[in-house]
């Protein structure tokens, strides 16, 4: 399972939003190549402590199955999953901008380590190992990378 904190995941995700371009197109979803940069970035900082939304109900429910899918097994996130509220990008951001923010989250995480984690709860899968949520981490910019088949 790839994880963030492994220097040959590191850089082929980095390649790989170097590959995505302004105007390259969605093969689902809304958001346009910035946002889901702009995205991404909301959801490292939740990995390295920013606060984020409490436990939802549908992930009180689901999380544990979801999570095993997910971190254990390695399926990839499926298409319109659940947001976090707070992750939600809706308005036009500077694509270069939001590239190089999310870079920059990248090499602090990955440089940073398991030290750098969160403890809090995930607001869907609730409590992670660090290992887990670098898992994680990857396994969401993935899914948004292959959003725009980058």
């Amino acid at each position: 399972m790839k994880t963030l904190f492994e220097e040959t995941t590191l850089e082929e995700a980095k390649q790989r939003i170097a590959d995505l371009q302004p105007n390259d197109r969605a093969v689902w979803g809304k958001m346009n190549p910035a946002q889901a940069l702009a995205h991404c970035s909301a959801s490292m900082e939740i990995a390295l402590g920013r606060p984020s939304q409490p436990r939802i109900l549908l992930g009180r429910l689901l999380g544990p199955l979801a999570k095993k899918s997910m971190l254990v097994k390695g399926e990839p996130l499926r298409r319109n999953s659940k947001t976090e509220k707070s992750c939600f990008v809706t308005d036009e951001r500077d694509f270069f901008a939001e590239r190089q923010r999310l870079l920059e989250l990248l090499e602090k995480f990955s440089a940073g380590g398991p030290a750098l984690c969160t403890t809090q709860p995930h607001f869907f899968f609730g409590k992670l190992t660090q290992v887990e949520w670098a898992t994680l981490m990857y396994q969401h910019l993935d899914h948004h990378l292959r959003q725009f088949n980058a």
